[in-house]
């Protein structure tokens, strides 16, 4: 990728945290990014396909810096604390202030909600392959949708990160709660095998 184009990237995530989506311009961006604004049409054809390269690109970057923290991930609430250094991490470097630009502009502009939903999407994925490898064989898992439950995490997630700024107990209590049904989950796989068959059982007849 040329200088040029990197710049750009870097420029309109800058133009999102310093002006939000409304103010991320040809303009802010180029002159976040030190260049002339016409190379933004130039390389990127739109302001917004530029915004959903630079959502892509940065998702891509904080998935790979935390790939190795997912796979060394043990249990539920290893994946819970995980999911807590990311939200602090992210929230330290004004990410969660551009996630909720995106996802806001999303609802109504095309163009910018499939490059969201792709780079959420990463984040599914990762968290999909720990879930599977972590509920293999528990009872858990004859109930549950596993690629639905990676969704529902990473929504949990990402509303958590949006609550946190009009309600920071009310979110330390929602990661609470997390850790407490993290707990249960573990507690269901350490029953014995009688009990294991029973509640497996149990959970068929309920289905």
């Amino acid at each position: 990728m040329s200088d040029t184009k990197q710049r750009l990237l870097d420029g309109a995530l800058t133009a999102l945290r310093d002006h939000g989506v409304a103010g991320a311009s040809a303009r802010t961006i180029a002159a976040a990014a030190g260049v002339n604004q016409a190379l933004v049409f130039y390389h990127y054809g739109s302001v917004d396909e530029l915004l959903g390269a630079a959502c892509e690109q940065a998702t891509r970057q904080r998935v790979g810096a935390f790939a190795d923290r997912f796979a060394a991930v043990g249990s539920l609430r290893e994946l819970l604390q995980v999911g807590r250094e990311l939200h602090a991490a992210e929230l330290a470097q004004g990410n969660v202030s551009v996630l909720a630009q995106l996802l806001a502009a999303a609802q109504t502009g095309d163009r910018l909600a499939g490059p969201t939903g792709a780079a959420l999407q990463l984040w599914t994925d990762e968290i999909e392959a720990v879930l599977t490898r972590l509920l293999a064989g528990s009872p858990v898992a004859e109930v549950a949708d596993i690629p639905g439950l990676a969704r529902a995490v990473a929504a949990a997630f990402v509303g958590i990160e949006l609550y946190e700024g009009i309600d920071r107990d009310g979110a330390q209590r929602a990661f609470e709660a997390l850790d407490q049904l993290a707990v249960l989950v573990e507690v269901v796989d350490e029953l014995g095998p009688l009990a294991r068959r029973a509640l497996k059982s149990r959970i068929r007849r309920a289905l």
